[in-house]
């Protein structure tokens, strides 16, 4: 299966008659946007607002985050059960808006999203900062219930997204990314000597609007599968998640999953790179017991030497990384897992909610309880009033003055466990 990223560089947004590209601008006609949204009746409002790199704008609260892709080839088009329909993607020619999302914001679960600051020691914390944001900030009818509200926001973003690309399709692409890989019969065969390594790549689905979607199917429905990584680049996942901001795996996260691209990256010269498989995170034991057994039998199945794991979230989904670390292990199958820390403020307190003797090869995207304090932005787009009650925050986290104390468990992204974050160490 063979990928062809073609992105074209978004240097700047501006206001314009149409929406359009030209010369590295991304032209956007606000009204043309809020119509098409508005046609949705579980919106009262759509606002739409732009955010650029280095302004004093501060962003909140940020539900989701999307790059904008579309097909330039075929049949079938990106976000499949969303946008596409359900066929097959990851293969073709995708156009790829590089240095531009869209942001959703709007008062879903309030103490479950983000925070994005455009400029300030905030935007060190998250990496859409850098980003050229469109905004949209949305008021649900009175009484519309919570899930029917984030699905309205999601497929919201997914559309915007979507839009903007197209609007794009004209233009010569700044650069051309190919991600193949063979079937598993030729990669079994392929570079020996090198160990056979997968990818567990665990997905949030703890329901109560902590959701996860793969073609369209929320992914507590699911057993864990195998995925081409090339589907991953293409949208068939899908954040549906109201969690922590900073360990949320939002749509653009998953777009651009770093794993994912430095395995392909290291595929051929330090290990053979045989394929993903995808699984969830659940809230009974038997359903944890399940998926980790089922997870370490397919990696089983492709005779892997080695897995590396991610997950999302803390605390519950911590027991789904630690069985299936512990499983692979006792399988003979090397780990690797990649997390972030709740270790307290001072960083004194336990990391993780489990532990187990066989994960000895962790990678940490950093301790979310870290306090910051986020300076006053000329601009806020969306609700600031959510400082106090948003995860991370507490009641006087917003300052009469408009500058924020907080965790950066409140930062979109600042610990993300894919590591598609800021944050990093180094040894001298």
């Amino acid at each position: 299966m063979r990928l062809e990223l073609h992105k074209v560089k978004v240097k700047d947004l501006q206001w314009g008659e149409k929406t359009s590209f030209d010369g590295g601008v991304l032209y956007i006609n606000k009204e043309e946007i809020e119509k098409m949204l508005l046609e949705d009746e579980r919106f009262v409002k759509v606002s739409v607002d732009l955010a650029r790199p280095g302004e004093s704008v501060r962003i909140m609260p940020v539900k989701d985050v999307v790059e904008p892709r579309c097909k330039l080839e075929g049949e079938n088009e990106v976000f499949p059960g969303f946008i596409g329909d359900v066929d097959t993607v990851g293969y073709g020619k995708t156009l790829v808006l590089s240095g531009a999302a869209v942001v959703t914001c709007g008062k879903i679960v309030g103490f479950q999203e983000g925070i994005i600051d455009m400029s300030g020691p905030g935007a060190e914390y998250t990496p859409f900062s850098k980003t050229n944001n469109v905004v949209l900030v949305f008021e649900p009818k009175e009484g519309l219930e919570k899930h029917d509200y984030e699905a309205a926001c999601r497929v919201a973003g997914l559309k915007v997204a979507y839009y903007l690309a197209c609007a794009a399709k004209g233009a010569k692409a700044d650069d051309v990314e190919v991600y193949e890989l063979p079937c598993f019969a030729e990669a079994m065969k392929s570079h020996e000597g090198l160990p056979k390594v997968a990818y567990l790549y665990m997905l949030q689905s703890q329901g109560l609007l902590h959701d996860t979607y793969v073609y369209g199917v929320d992914a507590k429905k699911i057993l864990p599968t195998l995925i081409h990584p090339n589907e991953v680049m293409d949208g068939a996942i899908i954040s549906g998640n109201c969690v922590s901001a900073c360990d949320k795996n939002n749509t653009y996260s998953h777009l651009n999953n770093p794993v994912i691209k430095e395995m392909y990256a290291r595929h051929g010269k330090d290990f053979n790179f045989v394929g993903c498989i995808i699984t969830n995170e659940n809230t009974t034991l038997a359903d944890k017991k399940r998926s980790s057994s089922y997870a370490v039998k397919l990696a089983r199945l492709l005779g892997v030497d080695g897995l590396i794991i991610t997950e999302e979230g803390f605390g519950n989904p911590d027991t789904d990384l630690i069985m299936n670390c512990r499983k692979a292990e006792k399988a003979g199958i090397k780990t690797v897992l990649l997390t972030d820390e709740y270790a307290g403020r001072d960083g004194a307190s336990q990391s993780l909610a489990d532990a187990c003797p066989e994960a000895d090869a962790v990678v940490t995207a950093g301790n979310a309880n870290e306090v910051v304090v986020l300076p006053k932005m000329d601009k806020v787009i969306g609700f600031p009033e959510y400082a106090d009650v948003i995860a991370g925050g507490f009641d006087g986290s917003l300052r009469e003055d408009g500058s924020i104390e907080t965790e950066i468990q409140a930062i979109t992204g600042a610990t993300s466990e894919l590591g598609f974050n800021r944050i990093a160490a180094y040894t001298g």
